[in-house]
C-alpha cells in the first residue's frame, strides 16, 4: 500500500511538473488522489488544446464533463486521461456570471464532450461558445434549469 502511494505521489508531481512547463495559466491543486488543474474561463480551449497534443502528457479521452452550482458561481468539471501513458487529471472552470453562464466548448478537441455539454447546458444553462449543436438534451425549451440551486419547478407548486 506505502508503494502504491509513493505512486501516486510520483506520478502526481511529475504531471505537475510537465504542466508548469507548458506555461499553462492554472492553479495546480493535489489532491489525495488526482492532480486538479483550475484555469480561468478565457484560458480553457487554449489549456486543453495542450493537454491534448503535449508529449507526456497526451490526455487524449474526457472521461467526463459535469457542472456544480455553488451559489456564487459555477464550475465546470473536466476529468481526462491518457490512454497511452495511463494517467487522469481533473480540469476546473470557475464561471461568474451567473445570469449568462458560459465558457469555450471543447467538443472539437474531445468528440465525447459534445453530448456532455449539450447535457450541462439542459441542466445548468451554461452555454457553450463555438458549439456545433448546443440544443436541450432532455428537456423543453422553456422548462428551466433543474439543477441550479436558484430552480423553482413551477409545476410542483401547482400540486400543492
Amino acid at each position: 500500500m506505502e508503494l502504491l502511494k509513493l505512486y501516486i505521489s510520483m506520478e502526481k508531481q511529475e504531471l505537475k511538473e510537465k504542466i508548469v512547463g507548458l506555461g499553462i495559466n492554472a492553479e495546480i491543486v493535489e489532491t489525495r488522489q488526482y492532480l486538479e488543474v483550475i484555469v480561468p474561463a478565457e484560458a480553457l480551449h487554449e489549456t486543453a488544446l495542450k493537454l491534448k497534443s503535449s508529449s507526456g502528457l497526451q490526455f487524449d479521452f474526457l472521461l467526463s464533463a459535469t457542472a456544480v452550482d455553488w451559489k456564487t458561481h459555477f464550475a465546470v468539471v473536466y476529468h481526462f486521461t491518457s490512454s497511452e501513458l495511463h494517467h487522469v487529471l481533473i480540469m476546473k472552470v470557475n464561471i461568474n456570471d451567473r445570469e449568462n453562464p458560459e465558457v469555450d466548448t471543447v467538443s472539437d478537441i474531445w468528440a465525447t464532450a459534445e453530448f456532455q455539454e449539450r447535457e450541462i447546458f439542459d441542466l445548468y444553462g451554461i452555454k457553450f461558445r463555438n458549439h456545433k449543436d448546443l440544443r436541450r438534451l432532455f428537456l423543453e425549451d422553456g422548462w428551466g434549469f433543474p439543477l441550479r440551486k436558484d430552480y423553482t419547478d413551477e409545476n410542483m407548486l401547482e400540486l400543492k
